[in-house]
């Protein structure tokens, strides 16, 4: 049966989200298809227009006065959002803030919380860690005055496996613990797919008197987060992917509530990150705010942050517990009609646990590069929007907030006929 169409209609029928897809606008060439490519840019909320209309119209009527006298005044717009990125991350609102971009803000965290000494200097990231990641952290440890080939440490799979073991991180974490300084890993494996276990890892740097960050840019709005329970240090993420708030959008940035009053702690400072009583004195002397708002630069783009209200509507609408659920569902259903129907075509590099994988698969096809390329496009031709790594990935990101169960088995049939064809 679950091979049948029909079956996936009857899932379709019986999805309590079902109703959040005509929230979004979805692309014209996906339309014979599927968009499966949240995981690099989410779809538009209908409702993002309109709420980047009302700032241009409050621009257009007030200009410098909607500071104050907008709908909402710009000079603490950024505020409204700290408890539903809060709510979206397991945490207090004090402790996050929309600002900058990612790379920006993982800048902004190593600046104060990579402090390294003679003895304790390394800084620890997965083997296959996004590129920003990685020249990140790379500069940051040159502009210590350190070399990356002896304090860039890295954690990957074992041979002949895809994903990194949580007891392997935990090791490698007591065993360089006197000269670790920072554990900076992904929530989920931007590659993979691979949700790390965060709480463990969190723990393991913490009995290690080591400070640990984690980019969530493919966790954020995809995957349930407790930051502030699992006491990690500081965390970043982009808006644009499964937050759905648009291209190049505001990011996001945690620090947890036992360094909101360490004033003290090096940073890079702005004036919006200077309390707010004095702010516009302009005073020589910087005092920063207490939490994670004492890490700003500068005051937001609200252009760019309007649309991330319309998007966090709706999370708050569904609620992230209900979102994970019909997605560990989309995802397993995925993986049941590839397990039946491509037997020796494909390997699922993604964890076939549902509990530690994110919102996508990640799939490697059994063809020679040129050819797994070709099946790719082919798809791409046919309206299935998902993502190639190369040498031969196919990334697939079904979303609970618009993609329907039909839709993963559309795209199922039509990687068949490509695979054989």
């Amino acid at each position: 049966m679950t091979l049948q169409r029909a079956y996936a209609e009857a899932l379709d029928a019986a999805d309590p989200l079902a109703s959040l897809r005509a929230e979004f606008h979805i692309p014209d060439r996906a339309a014979r298809g599927a968009y499966f490519c949240g995981h690099s840019l989410g779809l538009q909320p209908k409702s993002a227009a309109a709420q980047v209309a009302v700032e241009l119209e409050s621009w257009a009527r007030l200009a410098v006065d909607g500071h104050f006298d907008s709908a909402r005044p710009w000079l603490s717009c950024h505020e409204r959002l700290a408890a539903p990125l809060a709510r979206l991350v397991g945490a207090e609102p004090l402790e996050v803030v929309a600002m900058n971009t990612l790379t920006v803000n993982l800048h902004l965290m190593l600046a104060s919380f990579y402090r390294p000494t003679r003895e304790r200097h390394k800084i620890l990231i997965e083997r296959r860690a996004f590129s920003s990641d990685r020249y990140a952290v790379a500069s940051q440890i040159r502009l210590h005055g350190f070399d990356p080939r002896t304090s860039l440490l890295e954690i990957g799979p074992r041979e002949s496996e895809s994903i990194v073991r949580t007891q392997d991180v935990c090791e490698l974490i007591e065993r360089e613990s006197r000269q670790l300084a920072v554990a900076l890993l992904p929530g989920v494996q931007f590659l993979t797919g691979q949700l790390f276990d965060m709480e463990e890892i969190a723990g393991a740097a913490r009995r290690n008197g080591c400070i640990v960050g984690f980019d969530l840019a493919h966790a954020a709005g995809a995957t349930p987060l407790r930051l502030h329970d699992w006491d990690a240090d500081f965390a970043v993420w982009c808006s644009y992917k499964y937050l759905n708030a648009g291209p190049g959008s505001i990011a996001g940035c945690f620090v947890h509530a036992r360094h909101a009053h360490a004033f003290d702690l090096p940073r890079l400072a702005g004036w919006w990150g200077h309390e707010k009583t004095s702010r516009f004195a302009m005073p020589q002397e910087f005092r920063p705010l207490a939490g994670a708002e004492g890490w700003q630069l500068s005051n937001p783009p609200i252009l760019s942050l309007a649309p991330l209200f319309a998007s966090l509507e709706l999370f708050d609408r569904a609620t992230l517990p209900v979102l994970r659920s019909k997605s560990v569902r989309l995802t397993g259903y995925l993986e049941s009609l590839l397990r039946e129907r491509t037997s020796g075509d494909l390997s699922i590099i993604t964890p076939a646990d549902p509990q530690a994988r994110g919102c996508q698969l990640s799939l490697g096809l059994h063809r020679t590069p040129n050819e797994a390329r070709a099946v790719f496009d082919a798809l791409t031709r046919r309206g299935f929007i998902g993502d190639w790594r190369e040498p031969d990935v196919i990334r697939i990101a079904p979303v609970p907030l618009y993609n329907r169960y039909v839709e993963v088995w559309d795209f199922v049939a039509a990687l068949c006929e490509e695979l054989r064809s």
